[in-house]
């Protein structure tokens, strides 16, 4: 979870308001609002007013600085949010930034502002720096997906051009250095080239960002120059622009800071970015944009998740007061968000705000009814008992994560296109390691055989974990079950092996089954079985390991293997 740091001085200047003389906040009080932003403080410097907050929220990247942690308590203590007025100018914006194309496959979407007539502080530019890394950093993926670039406004001439160009054809003095460089030298020298040049390695052309008289604002998502990108304490005029590759993000990003430079006094100016390829907002966007819409849920609703009868008057209070627009009616109400956040995927994220907002010391407590004895289910207590079983039979349990990658799943273990390669994949994943859920066993068995071949032979593996399989007959998809898997490996490892302590594992549950004959990819032909039930269910698989599968994974001995599904022993 994001850990902060702010200034006690700079969050009462932030609670009272631009020009506003602020009151001192006591640490009682800063523990009672900490728990609208679902923060706790960490650490704190009485020489310095130093605060180290932690956020319990991964969802609300408006919170990760002073500014969004003090619009919270500000909004709270005022029942409700002000308007921001840079939503509403009339006409289209002076400035633009203008698109060209190339960018389409690279880093195709940008968003910009100005700000002028807030003097930029020391603990202002703390922050400034720091919501710039937090949301680059988790918000951003490392800078992947989003990234933000801040600037000294009177030196850029407008329009602004975001374009793609070869890695030597341009060159500028990048932040933190003295020597002009071109774009590949920064890659292979500046140390911001080194952390995050894999974004744009191996590309012909990457992200320049120069304004109308040619000046070069930044390399993004690397580093911004050094003339016209080192923002300083007293400039009360600056540009911000987010550049990445999902266009909700990228603008969302620009709100945000939108949002924090006009809680400090500055006035916000929209930038219109000009696309040469269509958006799912157009050709022409302006920016800051309001992304909210509008979401309704029944009264009924709220009341049934909280547990406490709530009027429509109660619900409104709570909403506005923690920042929603809110539209109710006898039996519905009608939420929207403000332009800062972006997070509302579920009905119950407003219930969980509506909680937030009243204080759960306001919730009745009520004891339990009944008194109940937990205890393991039929399914554990099965999978202890062959747990048990396979340790008395000389095999060693390994825990395995049930996130994989397709490539281990299934290329190598030669399932592609096959119905034992189907997964049941995950979207808008961080790593393409983790994008799917295994579908059975022998994989993880195979990834640490593969890491033990320094180990005396032989080897004898076993794990019982879940697995998922998509199923679309099912109302999720998909269905998870537990598997036990067993692998054994050494220079003559044969199926009778593996088959007797099927066998002696089957017998001691008390499950009657047979082999059937089948061909599947990972084992060998003629060396696979199938294991089935007395009444035809079908429980697991057993063979000998393929050696393309084997060499695939660089295990040099033979390897033998079965699993079956206990949750069909379960019955």
């Amino acid at each position: 979870m994001p850990t902060i740091t702010i200034f006690r001085q700079d969050l009462e200047q932030l609670l009272a308001g631009p020009a506003k003389p602020p009151s001192p906040v006591t640490s009682d009080q800063l523990d009672e609002w900490l728990m609208l932003v679902k923060g706790e403080l960490k650490g704190q410097s009485p020489d310095t007013g130093e605060l180290r907050i932690e956020l319990q929220d991964s969802n609300r990247p408006d919170l990760w600085c002073c500014e969004g942690i003090a619009r919270q308590i500000r909004i709270k203590q005022t029942g409700a949010t002000v308007p921001y007025t840079f939503l509403s100018q009339p006409g289209p914006p002076a400035k633009q930034v203008v698109v060209t194309a190339g960018l389409e496959e690279l880093r195709p979407y940008v968003a910009a502002c100005t700000a002028t007539g807030y003097r930029v502080t020391q603990e202002g530019l703390a922050q400034l720096i720091q919501t710039q890394e937090k949301l680059a950093e988790i918000f951003g993926r490392k800078r992947r997906t989003v990234s933000i670039g801040l600037y000294r406004l009177p030196a850029i001439e407008f329009p602004v051009s975001y374009e793609a160009v070869a890695p030597d054809s341009a060159r500028f003095t990048p932040l933190g250095m003295t020597t002009v460089m071109t774009l590949g030298e920064m890659l292979l020298v500046h140390p911001k080239g080194l952390e995050f040049g894999g974004i744009v390695a191996g590309k012909e052309r990457v992200p320049l960002l120069r304004d109308a008289k040619g000046q070069i604002l930044s390399f993004p998502p690397i580093i911004n120059s050094r003339e016209i990108g080192e923002v300083r304490v007293g400039d009360d005029a600056l540009f911000v622009e987010v550049t990445g590759t999902d266009l909700s993000m990228v603008i969302l990003t620009l709100n945000i800071f939108a949002a924090n430079l006009a809680d400090r006094g500055a006035a916000i100016e929209p930038v219109e970015v000009v696309y040469p390829f269509k958006t799912d907002l157009g050709q022409r966007v302006v920016t800051p944009r309001d992304l909210g819409r509008e979401r309704t849920l029944s009264l009924a609703t709220i009341e049934r998740a909280l547990g406490q009868a709530m009027d429509a008057r109660e619900v409104s209070q709570a909403l506005r007061s923690y920042g929603y627009g809110v539209t109710v009616d006898q039996e519905d109400v009608t939420v929207r968000l403000p332009i800062y956040r972006h997070d509302l995927m579920h009905p119950m994220d407003v219930v969980e705000d509506v909680a937030i907002s009243r204080g759960f010391s306001e919730f009745l407590p009520v004891m339990p009814s009944q008194f109940t004895v937990g205890g393991l289910s039929s399914l554990e207590t099965l999978s202890d008992r062959a747990r048990g079983l396979m340790v008395g039979m000389g095999f060693q349990e390994i825990i395995s994560n049930i996130l994989g990658s397709p490539q281990l799943l299934c290329d190598a273990m030669r399932l592609n296109g096959t119905e034992w390669g189907r997964l049941v994949q995950v979207d808008n994943v961080m790593s393409q390691n983790f994008s799917a859920l295994r579908q059975w066993m022998l994989p993880s068995l195979l990834r640490v055989e593969a890491a033990s071949s320094r180990a005396f032979f032989p080897h004898r593996l076993f794990e019982a974990g879940e697995v998922a399989r998509p199923d679309p007959a099912h109302e999720l998809g998909g269905e998870t079950v537990m598997m036990l898997g067993a692998l054994i490996a050494h220079a003559e490892a044969n199926f009778s092996e593996i088959h007797s302590c099927l066998d002696a594992l089957l017998y001691y549950l008390d499950c009657a089954y047979k082999l059937e004959s089948v061909q599947h990819p990972s084992f060998l032909e003629g060396r696979a079985g199938r294991i089935v039930g007395d009444d035809g269910t079908v429980l697991g698989v057993i063979g000998e390991l393929h050696p393309e599968v084997l060499e695939r994974w660089q295990i040099t001995v033979p390897a033998v293997s079965f699993e079956i599904d206990l949750s069909a022993l379960d019955t």
